[in-house]
């Protein structure tokens, strides 16, 4: 046991493994050395990613993005000439007030506004033709032809496809009605009327008519007019630029430009004609009710006129006035102011009688009507703005909406309010009146000589000249209100017409593209990252940090078995040729390929640490089947046989006999011996041709006992001998976990060298591996790294000879050509890895 501690003690220089503090963790590096290894699928990737995105671009009609500004006017900060202007004639009915940004730009947004705007511009009938990627509109100078659908209406479905010729006729197939399809082919001649299985359809040339001599089919669609609101709703935006503006701004995606920005001109007209419709609902209604009782006071006034006339030639009277002319000029004063407020009076009855009229619930009333109270007029400007602002939402609604419930209960109290005052102002009226009735009945008196005659003249004179003052200033205000209706003006100021950029904004090919190729580059990247963290299996060199076991060397991957499909086939298929068997034994005199200098460095080190003991006797084992440990045993015993070294291996795998195979396995071999069926061993020893110096003990014939083969004392025997004879005796053994074959033999054994390989051992072992190794199951316990690959090589195989050298440094030491001999080796100076 003291031999093993001072044997370990001596080769602590020649680890190159880090503690057991290191991580065993896969780092960045590794992940973008294995992307640069696989460069090419990165391009492919990109490549394909590239492709199918223009692909996808070219498969997509460009949808454009046009713009239109709008300023919201105010008529309280305005400032215009039109404001000022119907401020001046606000006596005169005009109605003015604030508009609400917000409320303006719901309008734009409301159906009833698109739904018009559509039905003007024939929006439901769209006309469009295939091209080899995708569909593309036709519209305005594009467009040859419209189509007329007679007999659909507007929310029915229904499609043709147009073929026109070059004669002014054309044919029309491919007919779909509600998403049925219908047989038939119709030929026509542009202008008729012609019958078509989904009804009269008539094919009428536009301007642009024969502009387009190679046009291909043209696709007609008529969709329901409801559906094509909703979705040009869809497709419309109404934004406020600034807060602090009454700017909004109007943007409609199509995939025509200029349907766009004819789709903005028109809902920006249609609105404008809804504003002046919705100004002028209180102009029209004055206008109704003075046009009413104009021909009333004109039916009552010609009868006045018709009396007097009757009366004067009944009765032949004189002219009174010249009789009595002090007390008429004072009678006429009474009367002025009597007349005065008998108007009032009148058309506070009057409108009273309206009010309490069901039949005018929601009506508006005449503005500045003359009843001669400030309060009550104001109190009818209020209740027409509230009947005003009522039937506009319930045109839109219904009358049991909750804002038009709270509108009729506000508008209700209004109307009583009035009502009221409007009594008291008839009250005050007649007593006003029978004040003045009194005084004119006591300067009536005093005309003693008066006949009754001029009494009645003089009262049918005085209706006479109420009815031609009312007639009078009714006029007035219907001329009043015809210029009201006048100066309404548009409550919006175009700022920017419609128009924008002739980009499409969909679909937007440059970040289609960056994002293909991202995808390219993250699919790749994410199988590798995926696949190497999913990876359980030791990938190299990093991996075995945190072990502490003298590490001996790595070994490349000698050959890479074909996995492809097409080889599997060809494999199963055809019989195996003896040139497709690798054979083992690749390490060759002379020869300075990868794998060969990896030997050396083995054989470097296995020299140097035999250098403090007299070790001879080497297993090698591992903890996996397929680790290549006869590999490595048969070519780490020819780079000794290079040097002059004399070297035996025994295959000491009596189940499977895999170093055998190497020499053609003989029938003959080490379990014949030790089964006592021969007695001489060394007739049993197989010289390798290829390699002077190397000699190799087969199994022979595959024992049902090996186990208890291995555990005779014969075995040990043999190996004592062997000893003698051989500088170095290499045993091939079974894997430790398997059987125990390899606890017997290494008994017999002065060094263990323990085989790991990449790809195959699993991560998990590694620290089972350094529990091994501490407890010392096995005497001088060195690792050997088998099967790297440039993907998972610490050293990436950076070796000298590369570049041509004879000489180089490796982690463990200087060496040099086959033919040094052992003494003219020098100590390298020790490093960690």
């Amino acid at each position: 046991m003291s031999e093993t501690t001072t044997s370990n003690k001596a080769t602590q220089g020649v680890t190159t493994t880090q503690t057991a503090n290191t991580e065993n963790g896969l780092q960045i590096k590794d992940i973008l050395r294995i992307c640069l290894k696989k460069w090419y699928w990165f391009i492919i990737a990109v490549a394909i990613a590239v492709a199918a995105s223009i692909l996808y671009v070219k498969s997509q009609t460009p949808v454009y993005t046009r713009n239109a500004s709008l300023q919201i006017k105010n008529e309280k900060n305005g400032g215009n000439s039109v404001s000022s202007l119907s401020q001046s004639f606000s006596d005169m009915g005009l109605i003015s007030g604030n508009s609400n940004v917000y409320n303006e730009m719901a309008v734009f947004k409301s159906y009833d506004v698109l739904v018009d705007v559509v039905r003007e511009m024939c929006f439901n009938v769209s006309y469009s033709i295939k091209t080899k990627f995708n569909t593309l509109p036709l519209y305005g100078s594009n467009l040859p032809i419209t189509v007329e659908f007679a007999d659909r209406g507007e929310n029915e479905f229904a499609s043709l496809t147009v073929s026109l010729a070059s004669d002014s006729t054309f044919t029309l197939s491919d007919f779909i009605f509600n998403e049925q399809e219908l047989n038939g082919i119709v030929e026509g001649r542009i202008g008729q009327s012609i019958t078509t299985p989904i009804g009269q359809v008539i094919v009428k040339a536009t301007e642009f008519y024969g502009y387009q001599p190679n046009i291909p089919l043209i696709y007609v669609t008529h969709s329901s007019l409801s559906g094509t609101t909703r979705r040009c709703l869809g497709n419309l935006t109404v934004t406020k630029t600034d807060k602090n503006a009454d700017v909004i701004t109007l943007s409609f995606s199509d995939t025509s430009i200029r349907r766009a920005d004819d789709f903005l001109t028109k809902l920006i007209d249609v609105y404008n004609r809804r504003w002046i419709q919705d100004k002028n609902l209180m102009a029209i209604s004055s206008e109704k009710f003075i046009d009413e009782r104009l021909n009333l006071i004109e039916q009552d006034l010609s009868n006045v006129d018709i009396n007097i006339s009757t009366y004067k030639s009944q009765q032949l009277l004189p002219d009174i006035n010249a009789a009595a002319n002090m007390y008429m000029q004072q009678s006429s004063t009474l009367d002025a102011q009597i007349r005065e407020l008998n108007t009032q009076l009148y058309m506070a009855q009057y409108i009273r009688d309206y009010m309490t009229n069901s039949d005018n619930e929601h009506n508006l009333l005449p503005s500045n009507s003359g009843i001669g109270s400030q309060s009550i007029e104001s109190q009818i400007t209020q209740f027409n703005t509230a009947v005003l602002a009522r039937n506009r939402i319930a045109s839109t609604s219904s009358d049991q909406n909750v804002v038009v419930v709270e509108y009729d209960q506000n508008i209700k109290v209004m109307r009583q309010a009035i009502v009221t005052s409007i009594d008291n102002q008839i009250v005050s009226l007649n007593n006003q009146i029978k004040t003045l009735r009194k005084k004119e009945e006591q300067t009536t008196a005093r005309i003693a000589a008066n006949p009754t005659q001029a009494k009645t003249l003089l009262d049918a004179e005085r209706q006479q000249k109420v009815k031609e003052a009312l007639y009078i200033f009714l006029l007035q205000k219907r001329e009043e209100n015809e210029l009201s209706k006048a100066f309404t003006a548009y409550n919006t100021r175009i700022i920017q017409s419609p128009g924008g950029s002739n980009a499409p904004t969909s679909p937007q090919s440059n970040k289609i593209l960056l994002i293909a190729i991202l995808l390219g580059l993250a699919l790749p990247f994410g199988v590798i990252y995926l696949k190497e963290v999913t990876n359980t299996k030791l990938r190299g060199r990093e991996d075995l940090k945190s072990v502490t076991i003298p590490f001996l060397g790595e070994i490349p991957l000698a050959w890479k078995e074909k996995k492809s499909i097409t080889h599997k086939i060809i494999k199963l298929i055809l019989p195996k040729k003896k040139s497709e068997d690798q054979n083992p034994l690749v390490v060759k005199s002379g020869n300075r390929n990868v794998i060969n200098e990896a030997f050396r460095v083995l054989r470097t080190n296995i020299e140097f640490i035999n250098e403090k003991s007299s070790s001879s006797v080497i297993i090698f084992t591992s903890f996996n089947p397929g680790s290549g440990k006869s590999f490595i045993s048969v070519n780490t015993g020819a780079s000794l046989a290079i040097k002059n070294k004399k070297v035996i291996i025994l295959d000491g795998d009596l189940r499977h006999a895999s170093l055998s195979k190497v020499v053609n396995s003989p029938k003959t071999g080490i379990s014949n011996y030790l089964a006592r069926q021969i007695n001489d061993w060394e007739s049993l020893i197989v010289p390798v041709e290829q390699i002077p110096g190397l000699f190799i003990l087969p199994v022979g014939t595959i024992p049902p006992n090996p186990t208890e083969l291995i555990a005779d004392d014969r075995f040990g025997d043999l190996i004592n001998e062997l000893k003698a004879r051989y500088d170095y005796v290499l045993i091939d053994c079974p894997p430790i976990d398997i059987v125990a074959d390899t606890q017997i033999i290494e008994k017999y054994a002065d060094r263990t060298c323990f085989i790991v390989r990449s790809g195959v051992l699993e991560r998990a072992m590694i620290p089972e591996l350094e529990n091994l190794y501490k407890e010392g199951k096995y005497k001088d316990m060195a690792l050997i790294l088998n099967g790297t690959t440039p993907d998972n090589s610490h050293y990436g195989y950076r070796y000298g000879y590369r570049y041509g050298y004879h000489y180089g440094y490796h982690s463990y030491g200087y060496y040099g050509s086959d033919d040094d001999s052992k003494g003219s080796r020098r100590k390298k100076h020790h490093k960690k890895a």
